[in-house]
């Protein structure tokens, strides 16, 4: 095991989720990422905190639920580390912890590297501060446009809240992305309508060579163009998966487009657009798929005003 990864994680733990000696502490794991779950379970150990690791068999798809013995772990944990290959972030089970007073981080799909570089080690006191903000701008809207290369999608964001994924998640029941830094809103349903080119990546599909153009009417995707397309839909299924789901903005100035929708969706100068559910943080879509796509220096308007130009903030 890499001593630095256990370090990593030891600060992680300290300064995200504020864990303490004797808290019970869960590690929600599969097969594919046990090895760096062993790394976040050591430091909870060597922390003093009471320690458990929770492997299951990797889930299909984000979104998917896991077992309900490890669901009901989550609950009756202080602080819940989801390091799985498929998110976790919007299952019913995390959503439930929460509800419990569980400080929940996800991090679906992290890699050796995101810990060791990238977006784990900023400045999330900074961090918070920008997200919030944005959050802010979200909630106080109630139309959303994004402009890229020649292509709009507009959609309304009314009476719904934004959220700010902070990266810090000391009180009870806080949760969010560990690498983070985005501020996101669930769009009504049903409403979107026009063209968004993705051109950074995709959950599932990874860093694309070649831009993917999605035609959105009533909110739903009803063409998909591009080298990506046919497998996008293929995971989205026929169904609810098809309908946007959430808008996001990233405010991490040190996370890269590496092709793990994790750090690319917190990129400083991208925003994202998911299809499928969104029941988890304000919606009404239960798909039990939920997929990101990331799209790097859109032009952003809330209610007609630009607020992100060519992937610059402004505020």
């Amino acid at each position: 095991m890499n001593p630095q990864l256990t370090e990593i994680s030891k600060n992680v733990l300290k300064n995200c989720l504020g864990l303490q000696e004797n808290e019970t502490f869960l590690v929600v794991t599969d097969d594919v990422k046990k090895e760096l779950a062993e790394s976040l379970y050591q430091a909870g150990k060597q922390l003093g905190a009471e320690a458990m690791l929770a492997v299951m068999r990797e889930r299909n798809k984000s979104g998917e639920e896991p077992p309900a013995a490890i669901a009901a772990a989550m609950v009756n944990a202080s602080v819940v580390v989801c390091i799985t290959q498929h998110s976790l972030t919007h299952t019913q089970a995390r959503k439930n912890a929460v509800a419990a007073g569980a400080r929940v981080a996800t991090m679906p799909g992290i890699t050796e590297d995101m810990f060791l570089e990238g977006a784990i080690a900023a400045d999330y006191t900074k961090v918070s501060v920008i997200t919030k903000r944005v959050a802010d701008l979200l909630t106080k809207g109630k139309k959303a446009r994004i402009e890229k290369d020649g292509y709009n999608l507009a959609f309304s964001i009314a009476d719904r809240n934004g959220i700010p994924s902070t990266g810090m998640y000391l009180n009870p029941g806080e949760s969010g992305n560990l690498p983070s830094g985005e501020a996101y809103i669930a769009p009504i349903e049903e409403i979107a309508a026009g063209h968004i080119l993705i051109d950074g990546s995709i959950a599932g599909i990874g860093k694309l060579n070649s831009p993917l153009l999605l035609t959105i009417e009533k909110g739903r995707i009803v063409r998909a163009e591009g080298d990506a397309a046919e497998k996008l839909l293929q995971i989205l299924g026929d169904g609810d998966g098809r309908l946007l789901g959430e808008f996001g903005i990233g405010t991490n100035d040190k996370a890269r487009i590496t092709g793990v929708v994790l750090e690319d969706e917190k990129v400083y100068g991208t925003i994202h657009v998911a299809f499928g559910s969104n029941h988890t943080f304000g919606g009404t879509i239960a798909a039990g798929v939920h997929i990101d796509g990331v799209v790097s220096k859109p032009n952003v308007y809330i209610d007609d005003q630009l607020i992100m130009e060519n992937g610059q903030l402004i505020m």
